[in-house]
């Protein structure tokens, strides 16, 4: 049986700004109160799993524990179809850490760069397909937790395109459409994004149909 989650104050186990933000915009019809890790001062835990759920259960438990409240952590990253899969749960090591890129310090462009090197090595024929895989675990106090996964397949292109984005996303063009993720209107893309498809069957699992869910404007 699937742990319902209550109204109140719930901890996105995140450093990460543009995760951050989308993830509050999901939460926001349901009356939760989101709070993030980096709003807590609570540390960043090294991610030594090998597979998405490993590194998403490991964010959610360690901010549930040192913030004493329910945590909700999303693992994901680009799995690239002629790359094998990579970078997979690597995505975000492609995007080494630079002193003048920001808060989050990585140098994404220089990421999406490597990956279509790599492509551009098979030659112009190559298959771009690819797909965002996202995994949201959800950390009680007491150990229980709960994982969730979603997709997005699509396509790279390049050069990247749109600035409404972050991560890969001026690369990624989502399966029925012409544009990347950051030339979508965020809203469009919190509807179809690997992130949202996710979300989705958290919600279907935890909570409670109509008991918290804000009406809208």
């Amino acid at each position: 049986m699937t742990r319902k989650l209550a109204p109140g104050k719930l901890v996105i186990a995140s450093h990460n700004a543009g995760k951050v933000r989308e993830i509050r915009a999901l939460l926001e019809p349901f009356g939760i109160e989101p709070v993030s890790a980096g709003d807590l001062g609570l540390p960043e835990p090294e991610e030594t799993g090998t597979t998405f759920v490993e590194n998403a259960l490991l964010k959610a438990h360690a901010s549930a524990s040192a913030a004493g409240l329910p945590a909700l952590a999303d693992d994901s990253g680009l799995e690239v179809a002629a790359l094998g899969g990579r970078p997979g749960v690597y995505t975000a090591d492609w995007a080494e850490r630079q002193w003048f890129e920001g808060e989050e310090g990585r140098d994404w462009y220089l990421a999406m760069g490597k990956v279509e090197g790599l492509l551009a090595e098979q030659g112009a024929d190559v298959d771009r397909s690819a797909r965002f895989v996202c995994t949201l675990a959800l950390a009680w106090p007491d150990g229980h937790a709960e994982v969730f996964e979603g997709r997005a397949e699509g396509s790279l292109t390049w050069p990247p395109r749109g600035t409404l984005g972050f991560g890969y996303d001026p690369v990624f063009v989502p399966a029925g459409n012409t544009l990347t993720f950051a030339e979508i209107d965020p809203a469009e893309k919190h509807a179809i994004s690997h992130r949202a498809d996710a979300f989705a069957k958290l919600v279907a699992g935890v909570f409670q149909e109509g008991a918290f869910k804000t009406s809208s404007p």
